[in-house]
C-alpha cells in the first residue's frame, strides 16, 4: 500500500518543492521509497510500501513501455495474472503497478477500470493528450482527495499532504455540522471548501493544458448493482455460489511477497475471512486480536476459541485503559480531518500489534452493510411501526417533554434496559426517543438513530447540515424496501467515510496494508442480489454468511451478541480525560475560534460532569474538531 500525491500548475511550472513536501507528509503510507516525476505543468509523487515485487522494478511514478503514460498508484490489483495474460507482452518485473500501467497503455483508463479487480486509487497522466485521470475504486476502500488551490490543481491520498497549502485553504463550516451529526464528514465534502473526496467508482478527467474544471465519469454504478436479482437458483445453490466467490476473493488477497495475517475479533465476518484463509493456506495463518480489561467490550476469549478451532497462529493483546488513553495522543497523527468514531483507537492498537509480525492483514469489514448485520436496521423497522402511527399532535409534544432539561435532570440517575443499543441511563434513552418521535419520514427516523446532534444550530455559530444519502427525498434508493434502503445508504456513505477511513488511517499510520475481501465487487453484486430471506432469518441478519461459516466453525462458537470496538468515553470524560477536554473547550478558546457556541458546550460539559446527562458522544464530536484545529490550522 502506498501514498500518492501531485499537482498541476495552471501558470508556469509546478512547484517541485511543494510537491516533495506533499509526498513527505505521506511517508507513513510508504516508508520504502519516494518518487517524483515532472513534465510541463504536471508533478506526480509517490510513497511506496513494497508488498509485491520488492525490487526497484516497482518504483513509482512508473512510465509505460511506450513512454506515453505515467502512473502513481496506491492499492492492489488482484486479477493481475489474468490481465497479464490478456496483455500478452513481456514485463520488466512482477509488480501489479506495471500490469496496471501497461493495461492503461493498451486499453485506456476507462476499459482498464472496468476490467480490474482490487482496491485502488491512482493518478494516470497521458503525455500525448495532456490529460490527467484520477481514479478511486468501486467501494471507496482507498482514499483520494482533490481540488483547486489558488493557481494549482492538487490531489493526494490524505489531507495531511496539503500542509504546504494550509494558508490557502478555507474551513468548511457546513462540513463541521455534518461531522457533529455523523461523527465523520460525508463525501464528497471535506473539511476544506476547496477540497473534495473523489466519489467511489469514479474517474476524474482533467485537461492540464487549460484551466477548465475536471469532468467526473462513473465506471461502476451502485444503482445497477442494487437492481440486481437472482435467477431461478435454489437457496442452497445461491449460498454455494456465494461461498465460492468469497473463497476466491479471500484467496486473491492472500498474494504477497511479505508476511500476511488477519484481524480476528470472533464475530461472523472476521471469523469467516480467517476460516477461508486457513482453508487455502499451507501452514497456520497469523491472526491478531485485542481484548479489553472491561468485560463489556472484551471479545478476546471468543476470538481465541475460534483461532484454536481453526488452528491459526494466534497473537492476543489485552489492552488496558492506559493503553487506550495513551493512544488518544496519536489522534492528531491519525486524523486528517475531524473524525469522531472513537473505535479508531483500538483499531490503531491492533494494527500496531499486527505490524510487529506482518506487513499485510485481511479484515472482515463490509459484512454488516452487505448482509444486514446492524441491529439498527431492525430497530428502525420496529420503531416506525409504532411511531409512524402516532399523530403529530401527540408526537411532537411528547418529543419535547422527553428532551426537556427538567425531564433529563429527573431521570439522569435511573438505569434503563437495552433497546436500540446498549443499556444506559433513562434520560439518555428518553432523549433519543424524543428525537425519534419528531421524525416525519422513515428516512428521518433512521438518520435520527445515527445522529448525535439533532440540531447543530444550538452549538455552531455558523454552518448547516447539507442533504445527504440519509435525508435526500429524491435519492434513488427510495425505490427499494425499507431495510435494503438503509443498508445501501450505509454502503454509500457510512462504509467509505467512516469504516474504511478508520481502517485505512489506523493501519497506514503504522505502514500496515489492510485488505477487505468482503468488499470485492463480485461479492458485493452477489450479496445485493440475494433474496431478503437469505440475509435475514428470525429477526437476525447475515443468514447466508452464517450458513457458510457453519461449514467451518460450530455455531456455538460464533452465535453471540454483537459487541464491536467499544471505548468508555462517558467515564473518561468524567475522569482521566477531564482536564484534557476542559482545556480544549475552554470558553475563551472557543470564543476566539468562533466555531462553537461557548455557552452550549460549557453546559454540555457541566451536565456530563454532574451526571445530569451522558453527553459523551456530543462532547467527543466537539473535542475531535478541537483536536484537529489545534494540529492542522
Amino acid at each position: 500500500m502506498c501514498g500518492i500525491s501531485g499537482l498541476v500548475a495552471y501558470r508556469g511550472k509546478p512547484d517541485t518543492q511543494r510537491a516533495v513536501a506533499m509526498s513527505t507528509a505521506l511517508e507513513h503510507r510508504g516508508p520504502d521509497d519516494l518518487g517524483l516525476w515532472t513534465e510541463g505543468p504536471v508533478a506526480l509523487c509517490h510513497r511506496r510500501l513494497a508488498i509485491v515485487d520488492l525490487s526497484p522494478n516497482g518504483h513509482q511514478p512508473m512510465l509505460s513501455a511506450n513512454q506515453r503514460w505515467v502512473l502513481s498508484y496506491n492499492g492492489e490489483i488482484y486479477n493481475g495474472a489474468e490481465l497479464k495474460q490478456a496483455l500478452a507482452i513481456p514485463l520488466r518485473g512482477t509488480s501489479d503497478t506495471e500490469i496496471l500501467i501497461e493495461a492503461i497503455a493498451a486499453w485506456g483508463v476507462f476499459e482498464t477500470c472496468r476490467r480490474i479487480t482490487g482496491m485502488f486509487s491512482f493518478a494516470a497522466f497521458d503525455k500525448a493528450t495532456g490529460r490527467l485521470y484520477l481514479v478511486r475504486d468501486r467501494m471507496g476502500i482507498k482514499p483520494l482527495y482533490y481540488g483547486r488551490v489558488a493557481d494549482q490543481f492538487v490531489f493526494a491520498s490524505e489531507l495531511h499532504a496539503l500542509r504546504p497549502f494550509r494558508s490557502e485553504l478555507t474551513l468548511d463550516h457546513d462540513a463541521i455540522a455534518a461531522q457533529l451529526v455523523f461523527s465523520y464528514v460525508p463525501g464528497p465534502a471535506s473539511i476544506y471548501q476547496e477540497i473534495k473526496k473523489l466519489t467511489p467508482g469514479t474517474i476524474l478527467e482533467l485537461d492540464t493544458q487549460t484551466a477548465a474544471s475536471p469532468t467526473a465519469h462513473t465506471f461502476w454504478d451502485p444503482k445497477s448493482v442494487a437492481s440486481l436479482s437472482c435467477d431461478d437458483s435454489t437457496d442452497e445453490e445461491l449460498i454455494d455460489t456465494l461461498h465460492n466467490t468469497l473463497r476466491t476473493a479471500v484467496g486473491d488477497r492472500m498474494v504477497a511477497d511479505v508476511p500476511l495475517g488477519a484481524f480476528l475479533s470472533g464475530g461472523y465476518d472476521s471469523s469467516l475471512v480467517c476460516a477461508l484463509m486457513q482453508e487455502q493456506a499451507n501452514s497456520p495463518i497469523k491472526t491478531f486480536t485485542i481484548g479489553f480489561t472491561d468485560p463489556r467490550y472484551n471479545e478476546a476469549d471468543h476470538a481465541r476459541a475460534i483461532a484454536d478451532h481453526l488452528g491459526t497462529q494466534h497473537t492476543e493483546l489485552i489492552v488496558t485503559e492506559k493503553d487506550l488513553l495513551d493512544a488518544v495522543d496519536q489522534l492528531p497523527r491519525l486524523m486528517d480531518e475531524p473524525f469522531a468514531d472513537a473505535s479508531i483507537l483500538p483499531t490503531f492498537l491492533v494494527s500496531k500489534m499486527a505490524r510487529q509480525h506482518v506487513s499485510v492483514t485481511l479484515s472482515g469489514d463490509g459484512g454488516d452493510e452487505l448482509f444486514w448485520g446492524y441491529h439498527r436496521y431492525f430497530t428502525a423497522q420496529k420503531l416506525w411501526r409504532v411511531i409512524g402511527h402516532v399523530p403529530d399532535l401527540l408526537a411532537h409534544p411528547i418529543a419535547a417533554i422527553c428532551k426537556h432539561r427538567l425531564t433529563q435532570s429527573i431521570t439522569a440517575k435511573i438505569s434503563a434496559p437495552a433497546w436500540g443499543g446498549r443499556a444506559g441511563m433513562l434520560n439518555q434513552k428518553l432523549a433519543k426517543a424524543g428525537a425519534l418521535l419528531a421524525a416525519n419520514k422513515k428516512q428521518d427516523l433512521y438518520e435520527s438513530l445515527l445522529s448525535h446532534w439533532e440540531d447543530t444550530s444550538s452549538v455552531l455559530i455558523k454552518g448547516v447540515k447539507r442533504p445527504n444519502a440519509y435525508n435526500e427525498p429524491d435519492h434513488w434508493t427510495q425505490a427499494l424496501g425499507d431495510l435494503p434502503r438503509m443498508a445501501w445508504q450505509d454502503t454509500l456513505t457510512y462504509l467509505p467515510d467512516d469504516i474504511l477511513t478508520k481502517v485505512d488511517r489506523a493501519s497506514m499510520a503504522v505502514s500496515l496494508e489492510a485488505r477487505v475481501p468482503l468488499l470485492d465487487h463480485r461479492v458485493v453484486a452477489q450479496a445485493t442480489a440475494l433474496p431478503d430471506h437469505l440475509k435475514i432469518r428470525d429477526g437476525q441478519g447475515k443468514y447466508a454468511l452464517r450458513r457458510i461459516l457453519s461449514r467451518y466453525i460450530p455455531p456455538h462458537l460464533t452465535d453471540r451478541p454483537k459487541m464491536g470496538f467499544g471505548v468508555p468515553l462517558e467515564t473518561w470524560l468524567r475522569g482521566p480525560l477531564r482536564d484534557w477536554a476542559m482545556d480544549l473547550i475552554n470558553p475563551a478558546r472557543l470564543a476566539d475560534e468562533s466555531i462553537f457556541v461557548p455557552e452550549t458546550v460549557t453546559q454540555l460539559m457541566h451536565d456530563h460532569q454532574n451526571g445530569i446527562a451522558n453527553n459523551a458522544a456530543k462532547l467527543w464530536d466537539v473535542l475531535m474538531v478541537q483536536v484537529w484545529l489545534e494540529t492542522h490550522r
